[in-house]
């Protein structure tokens, strides 16, 4: 399967979605959080910095569970949607 590269928006859409996850882990360790979520620290590492843009729907799910992050909130920055910044 070849996979069309990604768009300039999704690009930033990635990077906007790791800076909210990093946020949200804050002073938590980076490899405990990834374990816990059930992923290698270097993944979540790749998400975190955008080098990761797209993860998969089961990757976010399980960060927003371990990060205590609605899911909704992810979608929202995902979207680049007002949502997060009403809610502030």
């Amino acid at each position: 399967m070849v996979r069309n590269p990604l768009t300039p928006e999704q690009i930033e859409a990635g990077r906007r979605l790791g800076r909210l996850l990093r946020d949200a882990r804050a002073e938590r360790d980076l490899g405990e959080v990834a374990r816990a979520a059930g992923m290698s620290p270097e993944t979540l590492r790749k998400i975190e910095t955008g080098r990761l843009p797209t993860p998969a729907f089961g990757t976010i799910a399980c960060l927003s569970e371990v990060l205590d992050l609605p899911i909704q909130d992810l979608a929202a920055v995902w979207r680049n949607s007002p949502r997060l910044e009403a809610a502030s």
